[in-house]
């Protein structure tokens, strides 16, 4: 992982993407001999000299203003998720370099664990931005048992997704769209926190999978929000559940997702179906994550 790599592909991308007539600039006809609109075009719509923009996507975010990677990113069109890429990657780019390291566990505070018990009738966890699973409700640790059949500790749901491609397509009714958007969102990970040592290992990990290394090529970032997940569970069938998932402020890089459906829909019988089923293993809440002291 090298940032000013990510930074030049990323800007190029975004770049390529832009037609003249897009951007609201005349094409000039003829033949162009880059795809999507010239540095000279993107340095215009930013306000920037062209030696400047040049050296930003050589890589050179180090000390550009708010004020210009708001230019920027309104010049090559940015949605929310791209603009906040931008930024990480400028701040990574004026932070002091140093070695990749290791991300300290996280471990779940016991509130917390209280807080996905009380989540009685909807499946809710607790994950990090690596997409490890850190702690599910008992619903949950049902419903995702195809990814928790994994024996390694903390599961993973970026590696089900592309290591396990099989089963993922059996659970994901929409693996296409899942897989792209864990991608993405790793690739947003990444520009947060560049030096990850465990965040850059799975990287490596999932380009044993040709449709990650095309999906990260694609430089596609998300941001984790709101969405619809289907799914069909091996026990109780179909699911179409809506999914909101939340940052928590007092544990950074951690969010609790929740996925829910609309009373009296066929989803939320199968999930009453499911919540029964799954009182009857004997199993509590899963624990993915060594208690805290």
């Amino acid at each position: 992982m090298d940032l000013r790599t990510d930074i030049r592909e990323f800007l190029s991308s975004r770049r390529a993407r832009i037609t003249p007539e897009q951007a609201g600039l005349p094409a000039y006809g003829g033949n162009r001999r880059v795809k999507g609109l010239r540095r000279e075009e993107v340095a215009l719509l930013a306000g920037v000299s062209v030696d400047y923009y040049v050296r930003m996507e050589r890589g050179g975010l180090a000390g550009a203003s708010d004020g210009v990677l708001d230019a920027l990113a309104s010049a090559l069109q940015l949605d929310e998720a791209e603009r906040d890429h931008l930024f990480h990657l400028a701040r990574q780019s004026g932070a002091p370099s140093g070695p990749r390291r290791r991300e300290p566990v996280v471990t779940v505070r016991s509130t917390l664990r209280q807080v996905l018990d009380a989540i009685s009738d909807a499946p809710a966890w607790i994950c990090n931005g690596r997409y490890d699973v850190l702690a599910v409700n008992q619903l949950a640790g049902a419903l995702f048992s195809p990814v928790l059949a994994d024996t390694r500790r903390p599961a993973n749901t970026a590696r089900f997704v592309y290591l396990a491609p099989e089963a993922a397509k059996d659970f994901f009714v929409d693996y296409d769209q899942n897989a792209g958007d864990t991608a993405a969102k790793l690739r947003m990970e990444v520009g947060r926190n560049p030096h990850d040592e465990d965040l850059i290992a799975l990287v490596g990990e999932l380009s044993r999978s040709e449709l990650f290394r095309q999906r990260w090529a694609a430089q596609d970032v998300r941001l984790h929000r709101s969405g619809r997940k289907r799914m069909h569970h091996p026990i109780v069938g179909r699911l179409d559940l809506d999914v909101e998932s939340l940052e928590l402020p007092a544990e950074p890089g951690l969010h609790l997702t929740i996925y829910t459906a609309p009373a009296g829909t066929p989803t939320a019988d199968n999930l009453a179906l499911l919540a029964s089923w799954a009182a009857t293993q004997q199993t509590p809440t899963t624990e993915l994550q060594p208690h805290d002291s």
